[in-house]
């Protein structure tokens, strides 16, 4: 459905996307995540027709967006990080609004405005003007205007940033629904864990480049990573930590808490080996659990790009 190829913009001497090149497939939910100033806003400005690359190729469809660019702009629809609706307008006139734009009738533009304020469970409050709807509904309704006239591409930058727990998730439940329906979904996100819950397919970001691009087992599988084993003991840990890392070289183990521990190591130690190990200093152990790296810990890896400043960022975009 949607095809990059060598896409390159440079603003003056600096490069914001760097030679990039990604396939999406019909009905799959794409995540290109990174932190600010990646180049993820520019990258979907080209893909929607909004800019023109520096250099590369864009198709939608078959389309040629930088050739075609009215002609893509049929099929696709487009959720800005931050709305382009009309505050004095009421929900429902926005959205006829909005159809209106792409060549609807009448008729069918206020069919369709009314089935969208009912599908995002904003048929209450369409009567409304837009300047005195919440963040998370003014999210929605942005979605919906993007909607109204059935495209195949919805593009959506940072789609929860700056709202509530519950909009967030009422949100992610309506992407997750439209793909369902069929619809192709294009999201830009610093939010990890948004990626990992709604997308088939991510690519990491950083610096313009595309640094990694696959699913999430994908990108888990890509990299090495220590074995570590949290376990939860009856006694202070700290005790006997210098003799469990001398018994097996090469091991790591820090303790949680005055009842906890993580044992880790480049070679797998076998479970059974470290319960052995326990039961002979009399420690018993209640609970032994395998850690799994997280798709946080595949980022920072691949990217060098630090977890604390992906959490600034989501911290202050929830602030905003």
């Amino acid at each position: 459905m949607i095809n990059i190829k060598n896409l390159t913009k440079k603003y003056d001497d600096f490069t914001a996307v760097d030679d990039i090149s990604l396939t999406v497939k019909k009905g799959e939910i794409f995540g290109l995540l990174g932190p600010n100033g990646a180049g993820k806003t520019s990258t979907i400005n080209m893909m929607i027709g909004l800019f023109f690359p520096t250099a590369g190729e864009i198709t939608i469809n078959g389309i040629d967006v930088i050739r075609q660019t009215k002609k893509a702009q049929t099929v696709i629809g487009i959720v800005a990080d931050e709305s382009n609706l009309y505050n004095e307008m009421s929900g429902f006139d926005n959205l006829c609004f909005c159809g209106a734009l792409y060549g609807m009738n009448k008729k069918q533009r206020e069919l369709k405005a009314k089935q969208l304020l009912k599908q995002f469970n904003l048929h209450n409050t369409g009567n409304k003007p837009f300047k005195a709807y919440s963040k998370g509904m003014k999210r929605k309704l942005t979605i919906a205007a993007a909607l109204i006239h059935c495209p195949e591409v919805l593009f959506l930058d940072e789609p929860t940033t700056g709202i509530d727990v519950e909009s967030s998730r009422q949100i992610r439940e309506l992407i997750l629904e439209l793909k369902n329906q069929g619809t192709t979904i294009f999201i830009t996100t610093h939010y990890i864990e948004e990626v990992q819950r709604l997308c088939d397919r991510i690519a990491f970001m950083v610096n313009g480049k595309i640094v990694a691009c696959g699913t999430v087992l994908e990108l888990m599988n890509s990299i090495s990573y220590n074995h570590s084993v949290h376990l939860t003991v009856d006694k202070n840990p700290q005790n006997f930590i210098l003799e469990f890392e001398k018994r097996f070289e090469g091991s790591s183990a820090i303790a949680k808490d005055e009842k906890s521990l993580v044992i880790t190591s480049k070679e797998k130690i076998p479970l059974l080996e470290i319960l052995n190990f326990f039961q002979e200093k009399e420690i018993e152990v209640y609970q032994a659990r395998q850690l799994h790296p997280t798709l946080e810990d595949v980022f920072v890896k691949l990217t060098a790009v630090e977890s604390a400043i992906l959490k600034k960022e989501k911290e202050k975009g929830d602030q905003q």
